[in-house]
């Protein structure tokens, strides 16, 4: 996995009035834990990928507790998972991605909310938006808004996000509503402390289980019950949740001198805006504020009468809400006309961007344009720092050239998309329907491959209408991730029962790579070609009468599979399955084993690749078919050539696709493949220098 917390996860352990020291989302599994928590679910997807990675290190304490713990197939899965709390007073909690995994969700949300819960229903949720995210630039508030989920958004602090997971089961109970708690990136990772409880062991557990099943037809969403539902989400369940959080204060108000104006936030930018009054000289460094702050810990519901409590008296307000649409400040506009308010001005979106992610820059323009439009001087603060970034930028030179993110040294996806092109020299161009996963990288420079993305294994869906539109078959490209989360069912199934005659590529790395290396049923740990949960199985078993399955790193043996698949005569779906594991987790695994047997002072050998500078013509076509970062150029030593010449850098893992790239697209025969003999035995040393005197000889 990406990160490992067996380390960390004693802390787990601790007990009333001790002190944890750590991270974000071990933080998070200590709350749930003090929470009473019967079970737990979730999908991998950054931020929260480290979820379900420290409750499977945490196994054993789990266990003991009775915490039932389920890493799910998808997050639709997940979801369901949490009806155990519609007619139990269980208390369950899921993880997983937003807001494509809530999208995914979204069925069994919308039931879920429908129906009602009885035990405490918590969906963590990674808010991945803005500049350092890889999905659609969406936000959960719509999702929460839509179904009246009770949407939580702390500010980045451990005492504040613990309480709010505490404060979280207690709210979905109280209003019989599951809660969605929303982690950005960086909540998910701060460091901090805070002073623990002691686990709770929850009153039905796996090690204390329920006796009588129990039966509510009110519960069931099936109309007439879904109308009394709906009827009962607004009436009752609404005014109890608004009620819950203004009597145990979910949101902050944070005083200031400065009362004729207020900033308004989401609670996960709370931290943004202290640092922009800090560096306006309105903020001191342990966050006490001059201008009175209204942090929302809840966006969802909002309060009213808190709202129009925190405006009142003041001239001017700045609403800071990241992204679109501005659910908030609309909420904030309609509810102080509501309550004849109008004295105040509400800024927002006029002074900030309509869009985008609110870094630290963008709140600091932004707050320090409302505080000049408020008459409050700020002494040119932004203008200093702004000269100081750019006289920084100055002394730092020129940019660094952009690097667009591409696969990983050694990565088995790359050399597939090498044979593509390859194949494509002699086929011609074809239309590519990408998927989400690692192989997405491969839309970007130098493969270019890649005509559209819709889904989360929905590549194959996704080309059911291009298929037949085009005069040659289309190609896929699916990892086994996508393909158990999504993409047996809704791709390959759905193209079998179609006759489809595209072709699949599945890429088998062993791995949910993207999101950190978790296992899947075909983990190379889990299952062999031939065992139960296997993909040629499970493809044989659809109903798939044409596959191959081919070594990754074989270039020349994968673009002729192509080739095959695009011209036989074979009428239907044509499945490729490349396989080669992971490299980031073949490295992980090798380099204990090496690391073993140098210390006992055994034999091991290392495969280099390099390149001979005398036969390199310099044109540099192995560099744009390959794209691997280690695979670059330096100054040509010959003084009578001036174009650089390729070089093999020591981040080469020795996968060999430079010099199969070569070999199969008859480039330069310039690559080599050494071996690095560490403790050599006595043949090696003899082999070694035969080699040095032979060369010698003939040069």
């Amino acid at each position: 996995m990406e990160r490992s917390f067996r380390e960390e996860v004693g802390k787990l352990r601790l007990g009333d009035g001790e002190v944890f020291h750590g991270e974000g989302i071990l933080a998070v599994t200590k709350a749930l834990l003090q929470s009473g928590v019967a079970y737990v679910g979730g999908y991998q997807g950054a931020p929260v990928s480290h979820v379900m990675d420290v409750l499977n290190d945490a196994r054993d304490i789990l266990d003991e507790l009775g915490v039932h713990v389920e890493t799910n197939a998808s997050e639709a899965g997940a979801a369901a998972m949490l009806g155990a709390s519609i007619n139990y007073p269980l208390r369950g909690a899921v993880a997983f991605k937003s807001t494509v995994g809530t999208n995914v969700a979204s069925d069994a949300l919308s039931n879920l909310a429908s129906a009602g819960v009885k035990g405490g229903a918590l969906i963590v949720l990674g808010e991945d938006y803005g500049e350092g995210s890889s999905i659609i630039q969406e936000r959960s508030h719509a999702f929460a808004m839509k179904s009246q989920i009770w949407l939580l958004d702390p500010r980045p602090n451990l005492p504040k996000i613990v309480e709010m997971v505490e404060r979280g089961f207690e709210l979905s109970e109280a209003s019989s509503t599951p809660v969605m708690l929303e982690l950005r990136i960086r909540a998910c990772h701060v460091h901090g402390s805070f002073v623990t409880r002691a686990n709770r062991r929850p009153a039905h557990s796996k090690n204390d289980r329920l006796s009588e099943p129990d039966f509510d037809y009110g519960r069931i969403c099936l109309p007439p019950a879904t109308y009394a539902q709906e009827k009962h989400k607004i009436e009752v369940r609404w005014p109890a949740a608004v009620a819950f959080i203004r009597e145990h204060r979910l949101n902050e108000t944070f005083d200031g001198d400065l009362g004729h104006v207020g900033i308004l936030c989401q609670g996960g930018l709370y931290n943004a805006t202290v640092r922009a009054l800090q560096l306006l000289g309105l903020a001191d460094a342990f966050g006490a504020s001059r201008v009175p702050i209204y942090c929302m810990n809840v966006t969802y519901p909002l309060v009213p009468d808190e709202l129009v409590a925190f405006c009142a008296g003041k001239q001017a307000v700045l609403m800071i809400e990241e992204g679109q649409p501005a659910y908030i400040e609309d909420a904030l506009l309609a509810t102080l006309r509501r309550h004849d308010a109008n004295a105040v001005r509400a800024h927002g979106k006029d002074l900030l961007p309509l869009a985008g992610e609110y870094t630290g820059e963008v709140v600091l323009n932004g707050v320090a344009a409302f505080l000049e439009s408020a008459g409050i001087g700020t002494s040119g603060a932004v203008g200093q720092l702004l000269s100081a970034k750019k006289r920084a930028a100055e002394l730092l030179g020129g940019a660094v050239p952009a690097r667009p993110p591409g696969f990983c040294v050694g990565c088995p996806e790359r050399p597939v998309f090498a044979a593509m092109r390859i194949a494509g020299r002699e086929l011609g161009a074809f239309h590519v329907s990408a998927d989400i996963g690692c192989h997405t990288f491969a839309t970007l420079p130098p493969f270019n491959l890649g005509n559209t993305v819709l889904g989360y294994g929905l590549g194959l869906a996704s080309n059911s209408a291009m298929q037949p539109m085009f005069g040659r078959r289309t190609v896929t490209v699916m990892g086994d991730g996508g393909f158990w989360h999504n993409g047996l069912t809704s791709g390959i199934a759905n193209a079998v029962f179609n006759k489809d005659d595209g072709i699949l590529v599945i890429m088998k790395n062993g791995y949910s790579s993207a999101t950190g290396a978790q296992e899947l049923p075909s983990s190379p740990q889990h299952s062999e070609p031939k065992a139960d949960v296997a993909i040629e199985r499970a493809l044989e078993g659809i109903g798939v009468g044409w596959m191959r399955t081919v070594d990754n790193y074989r270039v020349g043996a994968v673009a002729q599979t192509l080739k095959e698949a695009m011209t036989t005569d074979y009428q239907g779906l044509k499945v490729i399955v490349a396989e080669g594991e992971c490299q980031l987790e073949r490295q992980r695994r090798l380099r204990p084993q090496v690391a073993e047997r140098l210390a006992k002072g055994q034999r091991n050998v290392r495969v280099r690749y390099g390149v001979d500078e005398d036969t390199c013509s310099g044109d540099h076509s192995c560099i744009r078919l390959s794209g691997c970062p280690t695979l670059t150029v330096k100054d040509n030593p010959d003084p009578l050539r001036s174009d650089p010449v390729a070089t093999v850098i020591d981040g080469c893992v020795g996968c060999g696709l430079c010099g199969e790239n070569a070999h199969a697209a008859t480039l330069c025969p310039s690559f080599y493949r050494a071996e690095v003999i560490q403790n050599p035995r006595a043949w090696d040393r003899l082999v070694a220098g035969m080699g040095r005197s032979v060369r010698r000889l003939l040069s």
